[in-house]
């Protein structure tokens, strides 16, 4: 007879891989993926070494599962942002700077997640999560195109030159750890104006 484990047992594994998850998310947005070992991951977290392996088979496996949930929250941040009712200009800068604030309230994590050199399962989740923020974007372009607020385009392509536009931008500034007053409301004029919205914001 195949043994299964009880709900106390269960529940008890749950707690531990949530331990180590959230041990190593604060690992990365305090040293970067760089900085992390699973050595370190399990010490923050109370647990051996060998407890982490039995959850995860190895670093790029827990870190990949680090980025989904640290980016989850940042692509919903960005899609209630864009979801908003409001011109279109406004729709679309307060995405932006909903990304480019959240991301700049922890550089060391958001470069990470943007662009920090990592495991190529990490890498996959990060592709993962950029056409995630291209599919917000490309909502709100298709919506303004039919209505007539945008001008014709592709929606895909403009919002994968939008999220791309906004990844470079901030990647100078969180490696440094620190960035100009006019980062963020430059970044958001200048990809209002790019879509060619009727009323974009000037600096």
């Amino acid at each position: 007879m195949a043994y299964r484990r009880t709900q106390a047992v269960q529940e008890r594994l749950d707690a531990t891989r949530a331990r180590i998850v959230a041990a190593a998310h604060a690992l990365v947005a305090e040293r970067g993926y760089a900085g992390c070992s699973v050595a370190l991951v399990a010490d923050a977290a109370g647990v051996a070494t060998g407890s982490v392996y039995r959850h995860f088979p190895d670093k790029g496996a827990l870190f990949a599962e680090v980025f989904r949930t640290a980016t989850q929250r940042e692509v919903d941040a960005v899609a209630e942002a864009g979801s908003k009712p409001g011109a279109i200009e406004e729709r679309i800068a307060r995405a932006v700077e909903t990304f480019a604030r959240r991301a700049l309230k922890s550089p060391r994590l958001a470069y990470a997640l943007i662009a920090e050199p990592v495991d190529p399962q990490v890498e996959a989740e990060r592709l993962v999560y950029r056409r995630a923020y291209r599919d917000i974007f490309a909502q709100v372009i298709a919506d303004a195109v039919d209505s007539g607020d945008l001008p014709p385009q592709d929606p895909e392509v403009s919002a994968a030159a939008v999220v791309g536009a906004m990844a470079e931008a901030l990647v100078v500034p969180l490696h440094a750890g620190v960035a100009s007053r006019r980062t963020v409301p430059e970044l958001s004029a200048f990809v209002v104006r790019s879509l060619g919205a009727p009323h974009a914001r000037h600096s």
